[in-house]
């Protein structure tokens, strides 16, 4: 078998690190050969190697183009899994590359091929005269090939993979942020235009200004760390309005002492989107001290908007409605009549907090008609909760709007 050759044919560009990655693929396929690799195995399926370079091609510089071009590479191998411990030579013409590339042109196959090779993706393995073909033995078996050869690829399947992990990982945080920042906004929103509505003390129009300002300069797009410090500057934007909302509430919309909330379960996450949160260390404030706060969180909403908004929910009230804790407890009867479990409701609670969950009761309870299953329905929002990605407010405003208590 002639020596692989480790130059491009003609005025093909050769640096230094190319030639370094291929003194070290083939160290590595000789310790392969000798048994020598350990836990490696040098075998891959190519497809969920290729899948998992798509995920990580941000790592390794390279566009979607660059990775079709691969995908169509990696094609004319004939079987699925590939041993990287010998040459994984593919000879195929350009027309027929060009062909399984999506019909790329020659110029465009030449550049995101010069870009597999910088990326340490695949070598060039040119024959005497530059052309790509192979030669058989009298059995009909490949003897010797000359194109390109992916072993550099397979061999980089762990590497890979672990940059695949990495980058689903920052893929969830970012997600996970986005919707946050989403919620965020929508609540200060939601809390700035009640207060201007409702007329409350304060100077809610400098507040607007500046929720116009923040919205329009908060980017969602960016690292992980940069949408974790835009976030945290968003719960404590968030927290500051909710502080002066709930402020301006009379003693009457405030009713609600500790004795109504000791029982209740309470939402023990201090990053909860729908509570109003002072968040403390852990050496600040004991645990059961910590719970006890917890349930004194209010709703930046007045007992007597909701009253006007979710109007049937007093017509089950015993002694009627003039706190908190009168609310919760109705919504817990109002709860049974639509066929919410105790389950599902306790869930409901502990994720959302008392109040926020008897509100979201108060708006079923409005939109009972169009509701198929109200335990599914909450149990959806419960989960929603969970993860950062409900409040109660667009509910609440959706009511507001002509046919609100119609909508799905």
């Amino acid at each position: 078998m002639e020596r692989l050759a480790t130059t491009p044919f003609g005025g093909g560009r050769l640096t230094g690190r190319v030639l370094a990655r291929q003194a070290n693929v083939v160290e590595r396929q000789e310790r392969l050969r000798r048994g020598e690799g350990g836990n490696v195995s040098g075998r891959v399926d190519k497809w969920q190697l290729l899948r998992a370079l798509t995920e990580a091609r941000q790592e390794y510089g390279l566009g979607d183009r660059t990775i079709c071009l691969l995908e169509a590479l990696i094609s004319f191998t004939n079987e699925r899994g590939l041993d990287g411990s010998q040459p994984i030579i593919v000879f195929p013409s350009n027309r027929e590359l060009s062909f399984r590339a999506r019909g790329m042109a020659p110029a465009t196959l030449r550049r995101h091929l010069a870009n597999l090779v910088e990326a340490g993706m695949i070598f060039r393995r040119d024959s005497a005269n530059g052309k790509r073909f192979c030669r058989r033995d009298d059995a009909g078996q490949v003897e010797d090939a000359f194109g390109f050869d992916l072993a550099p690829f397979v061999l980089r399947a762990e590497e890979i993979y672990s940059a695949a992990e990495t980058a689903r990982a920052e893929a969830k945080l970012v997600r996970s942020l986005r919707g946050e920042m989403t919620v965020l906004l929508r609540d200060v929103s939601r809390i700035i235009t009640l207060a201007i509505e409702e007329g409350r003390a304060g100077d809610w129009h400098v507040y607007l200004a500046r929720y116009q300002v923040v919205s329009r300069d908060t980017s969602r797009r960016g690292s992980s760390d940069q949408m974790a410090q835009s976030a945290d500057a968003l719960r404590a934007f968030r927290t500051e309005v909710e502080n002066l909302y709930i402020s301006s509430l009379s003693d009457c919309e405030m009713s609600g002492n500790d004795a109504d909330f000791e029982q209740h379960q309470q939402n023990s996450k201090t990053d909860s989107i729908i509570e109003y949160s002072k968040e403390k260390s852990d050496n600040e404030i004991p645990t059961v001290e910590r719970i006890e706060s917890q349930a004194e969180r209010k709703l930046a909403i007045s007992i007597a908007k909701l009253k006007t908004l979710c109007p049937q929910i007093c017509d089950y009230a015993k002694d009627g409605i003039s706190g908190w804790s009168d609310v919760v407890r109705t919504a817990d009867l109002v709860r049974t009549m639509l066929g919410v479990s105790p389950d599902a409701w306790a869930k409901a609670k502990k994720a959302m907090g008392d109040q926020a969950a008897a509100v979201t009761v108060a708006v079923m309870l409005e939109r009972a008609d169009t509701i198929r299953s109200a335990g599914g329905y909450l149990r959806t929002l419960t989960l929603k909760a969970e993860a950062g990605k409900f409040s109660v407010y667009p509910m609440l405003l959706a009511l507001e709007k002509p046919g609100g208590r119609n909508a799905d």
